[in-house]
């Protein structure tokens, strides 16, 4: 109110280039949460040989990961729209470097579930606070190619960090990513200190401006949708280090560098997302294709034997497909949701951590004690809930475009 015209467009004029610095510093940051979280695809065998266990025992290394993001995300989301986001952030990382150092040393199977909780909590902070942080200090004009690019630095994460934890286990021991990740931390928390600008307390919205939206299906909907075929997408790429491994003997090292397939087509995906919109006209419409891939190509990754090349082929594709359909899924749900957009973006990561949390452990189960088929009616299960309410979100938007288009 009290600014001129001229001041206000020369701190607009400001904002890319803080937020370009900003930008690659919070994507570096998600990177670890990625690298943290997918690396365990290929480590599943050597920390259930360390703790003297079973890897369907230990796939609760995941489960229990993701049950606490599952939890935590909506009360930290409206925590993180009350307190100084920049603060809150570097607690996170800390919390999150404390744990992975703690999980290298942790005497028993049980201590190393319990931290893996509290990672997850740490990480249920870092991945929306960082979203909104971009929200904040990114013009409009440019928030879509920095949630792109911030997309890429998970991507980038779940990419590497399986084939680097693959190469670590083997050559050091199970310990040395942890170790790894940890330092990583430290170091982006040390440079988020200095670089991030400071935020301050949020401003708090008022329960009428942010309305009801949990009483309208067309939120539920996709956001339903998007929980049921993103976290069984994510709970079967948990499982494909496994399967590789007892289909064809790979070591992890093996299965490390074939998985980063994965996250080759993961940032594919990010960057195709919005060209498919284009060609489809409706978020909604390139959804189904996106699903339907993602449901072809785990189905034929699951029921098949493939070479190394076919295997590759259909990691790419489950990659793009998961790529694609999460930015695509994001701006239709925080168009939907108005002013909500925070509450109900944790309510759509708690879902995806809800379904991984309930696929994780029976499908690695079925796949122990009778095969990957039997696993995968588990998983398939979740694609086609998905797919189902997709399609029937993809019809609702149709007929709503038409409806405007005769008004």
């Amino acid at each position: 109110m009290f600014d001129s015209s001229s001041s206000m467009q020369e701190r607009e004029n400001l904002r890319p280039q803080i937020s370009t610095r900003v930008l690659i510093i919070l994507a570096i940051s998600v990177f670890f949460v990625g690298a943290t979280e997918f690396m365990l695809s290929s480590m599943l065998r050597p920390l259930a040989n360390a703790f003297n266990t079973t890897p369907v025992n230990a796939s609760w290394l995941v489960a229990s990961y993701a049950i606490a993001y599952a939890v935590s995300a909506p009360i930290l989301g409206y925590i993180s729209d009350r307190v100084d986001r920049r603060s809150l952030l570097l607690f996170a990382l800390l919390a999150f470097s404390i744990d992975g150092a703690a999980i290298s040393f942790a005497p028993t199977f049980e201590t190393a579930v319990g931290l893996r909780v509290f990672g997850g909590i740490a990480s249920a902070i870092i991945i929306p606070t960082t979203f909104a942080l971009i929200s904040e200090w990114v013009p409009r004009i440019h928030q879509a190619k920095s949630m792109g690019v911030l997309m890429l630095g998970m991507t980038a994460g779940i990419a590497f960090g399986p084939a680097l934890a693959g190469i670590l286990t083997e050559e050091v021991s199970w310990r040395a990513p942890f170790t790894m990740t940890s330092l990583g931390c430290v170091m982006i928390c040390i440079v988020c200190f200095y670089i991030l600008p400071h935020t301050g307390k949020q401003s708090i919205i008022s329960q009428s401006s942010i309305g009801r939206w949990y009483r309208k299906w067309p939120v539920w909907r996709p956001l339903v949708a998007k929980g049921c075929w993103n976290g069984s997408g994510v709970a079967a790429f948990l499982l494909s280090g496994e399967i590789l491994q007892h289909r064809y003997g790979y070591d992890a090292a093996e299965v490390g560098m074939i998985v980063t397939a994965f996250g080759l087509g993961l940032g594919l995906g990010n960057l195709s997302a919005g060209i498919l919109k284009k060609k489809c006209r409706l978020e909604e419409l390139s959804l189904v294709i996106v699903t339907s891939l993602l449901m072809l190509s785990i189905s034929i990754f699951m029921l098949v034997t493939l070479s190394v090349f076919g295997t590759i082929i259909c990691l790419v594709a489950w990659g793009a497909a998961l790529g694609a359909g999460a930015p695509s899924s994001t701006v239709v749900l925080a168009e939907r949701s108005a002013h909500a957009k925070g509450t109900v973006l944790s309510f759509a990561e708690t879902m995806n951590n809800i379904v991984i949390f309930a696929a994780m452990p029976l499908a690695s189960f079925l796949l122990a004690k009778q095969g990957a088929e039997e696993a995968y009616m588990v998983i398939a299960f979740g694609l086609g809930m998905g797919l189902f309410l997709t399609v029937l979100d993809a019809v609702y938007a149709v007929r709503k475009e038409a409806a405007f288009k005769i008004t």
